[in-house]
C-alpha cells in the first residue's frame, strides 16, 4: 500500500468585495456562469496560491512561477528547465509543485540522432514533448450560492510638481461576497505510475499552502479568508467517494446575491455526513480544520463538523499548522 493512499479534499474560502479570479478575455471580470450566476475559479488560481506561499514563505523550490530576465522578458518553462540540465526528472526531484501537480515539458534536443522526429525537414534543434500527470488534481472551484457582479469606479490622485495634481480614473469589477468550494483528489497510484517520489511532507505543505496562502494573498483584489479544509483518507488506494462538494448546502434567510459575510448563512453538512457514513468502512481517518466565523448545521442544529464526525465514530485528526 502506498503511504500516500487516496485522499479526497474539500476546501472552502470566501472573498469580500474582491475579484477571486479574473477572466483576461472578458475585461478581467470575475468568472461567472451566466446561466446560474455561480462564481467559478480555475484550478490554476488555487495552484498558484499554493506555489506562491511555498516559494515565498517556506523557501521551497518551485518550477512554475512568474520570473523575468535581465531585459524584463518573461522566462518560459522551456528556458527554466535548462537550470536542471534539460532533465524533467531532475526538476521533478527538486520542485515540490511538479511532484504535486505535474507539468508538460518541451525539451530542446540538439543531438539530431536522439529521439529523432520524422518531419519533412530535418532541423538542427528538435523538441521532445513530455507530459507528467500530477497525483494532485482539483476541479474548478464554485460558489455555493448565486453572486452579484458590481462595477466600481474610483480616482487616483498623484502630485504633479509645484502643487499641481494629476488624477486618473480606476475601474474594476468585484463580487461583494462569494463562498467558494474547491474539491480535489490525491492519487498515490498516479505517483507510482509516473515515478514521482511524492511524500506526506509534500502533501502537508500543500495543505498549509492552501490555508495560509489564502490568508496571505490579501490585496485589494484578493480580500479572502479560508473557512474549511477537509481531507478524507481512504484505506483502499483505488476507491474514493467523489462529488463531496454536493453534500454541502447554504442555509440563509436573505437572497443569495445579498450575502455579505458568514454571519448571513450557515453551511448544512447533513448530506455530507450521510455520504461519509455510507462509505465509512472505506475510510481510514479524516482531518478537519474549521476557520473562524463559519457556522455549520447538522439536522437543524448548529454545530461543528469535527464534533459531528467524532460522534459518528470517525477517527478525526487535526492538521499540523
Amino acid at each position: 500500500m502506498n503511504e500516500i493512499k487516496r485522499r479526497e479534499i474539500l476546501f472552502l474560502y470566501d472573498v469580500t468585495f474582491a475579484n477571486p479570479n479574473g477572466d483576461p478575455n472578458d475585461e478581467n471580470k470575475p468568472r461567472i456562469d451566466e446561466e446560474t450566476m455561480i462564481n467559478y475559479v480555475t484550478d490554476v488560481r488555487l495552484k498558484r496560491t499554493i506555489r506562491d506561499y511555498l516559494k515565498d514563505y517556506k523557501n521551497k523550490e518551485i518550477f512554475i512561477f512568474e520570473e523575468s530576465g535581465e531585459k524584463g522578458e518573461r522566462i518560459s518553462k522551456k528556458e527554466r528547465i535548462k537550470k536542471y540540465g534539460n532533465d524533467p526528472r531532475k526538476a521533478l526531484e527538486e520542485c515540490i509543485d511538479l511532484r504535486l501537480f505535474g507539468s508538460t515539458f518541451a525539451i530542446e534536443n540538439k543531438d539530431k540522432g536522439k529521439n529523432k522526429v520524422e518531419t519533412s525537414e530535418t532541423t538542427e534543434s528538435q523538441e521532445n514533448n513530455l507530459s507528467i500527470t500530477g497525483p494532485v488534481q482539483f476541479k474548478f472551484g464554485k460558489s455555493l450560492h448565486r453572486v452579484k457582479l458590481e462595477f466600481v469606479k474610483g480616482t487616483t490622485v498623484m502630485p504633479g510638481g509645484e502643487g499641481k495634481q494629476a488624477g486618473t480614473f480606476t475601474e474594476k469589477y468585484v463580487l461583494p461576497y462569494s463562498l467558494i468550494c474547491f474539491s480535489g483528489l490525491v492519487n498515490g497510484k498516479v505517483a507510482e505510475i509516473e515515478g514521482i517520489n511524492l511524500t506526506l511532507d509534500d502533501i502537508n505543505l500543500m495543505y498549509e499552502g492552501m490555508w495560509e496562502g489564502t490568508k496571505t494573498l490579501f490585496t485589494t483584489s484578493k480580500a479572502q479568508q479560508p473557512r474549511l479544509l477537509l481531507e478524507v483518507v481512504y484505506k483502499d488506494e483505488t476507491f474514493h467517494i467523489g462529488d463531496l462538494e454536493k453534500g454541502l448546502k447554504l442555509i440563509t434567510k436573505v437572497e443569495e446575491e445579498a450575502l455579505r459575510s458568514p454571519e448571513d448563512y450557515s453551511v448544512d453538512i447533513t448530506n455530507l455526513v450521510s455520504l461519509l457514513e455510507k462509505y465509512k468502512d472505506h475510510i481510514d481517518f479524516i482531518r478537519v480544520k474549521e476557520g473562524d466565523l463559519i457556522k455549520f448545521n447538522y439536522n437543524g442544529e448548529q454545530t461543528s463538523l469535527s464534533k459531528v464526525l467524532i460522534d459518528k465514530g470517525f477517527e478525526v485528526k487535526e492538521f499540523g499548522f
